[in-house]
């Protein structure tokens, strides 16, 4: 039993390096990536890049507690993260159908991206040894990753540093145009 569980922790130990090898980070452009969204529906970043600020937070779970914390907390900002330009999605691996319960049952005003083969969270390097880490990006017009936070505990903690960051962004650039 000592030999199976050190051979498991040595597993999620070069798991985990692996993954941060690739993580993406401020300054680096995203990727142009296709998911459907709650809808069905197919949400492209391409189309997307250029007319506003994103926040894309990855999360672990629909439905779970810290999940639904953070989730619930940027359906309560949307209105500041709108007024400052940002559009906010929210990305897992659940399915079209569990975001679509998630989405009705805590009434959030965004969009959450089923990424059920895990390619874009892998594209972003945020693939948890288990689960999805829980990490937000702020993301210009351009598509470059300008802040990133990471915290598996702090859910609601997310959306007070993207806030802030976008805050800090404004009184250096400017209040967005055309909103």
């Amino acid at each position: 039993m000592n030999k199976f569980f050190i051979a498991a922790c040595l597993s999620l130990i070069v798991a985990n390096s692996c993954t941060a090898q690739h993580q993406l980070d401020v300054g680096n452009k995203i990727p142009l990536f296709s998911l459907k969204d709650q809808d069905g529906k197919t949400f492209n970043m391409k189309d997307s890049i250029g007319n506003n600020i994103f926040v894309i937070f990855f999360y672990p779970k629909d439905e779970s507690p810290v999940c639904t914390k953070e989730a619930c907390s940027f359906r309560d900002s949307m209105d500041v993260f709108t007024k400052a330009g940002a559009v906010v999605i929210g990305i897992n691996q659940g399915s079209v159908e569990s975001h679509k319960s998630f989405q009705q049952n805590s009434h959030l005003n965004y969009e959450l991206l089923s990424d059920p083969d895990k390619k874009v969270i892998k594209e972003f390097g945020v693939n948890g040894a288990l689960l999805t880490d829980r990490v937000t990006f702020v993301v210009d017009i351009t598509g470059q990753i300008v802040f990133k936070y990471h915290s598996m505990t702090e859910g609601t903690k997310h959306v007070h540093e993207a806030l802030d960051f976008i805050r800090q962004l404004q009184k250096k650039i400017g209040p967005p145009t055309g909103n």
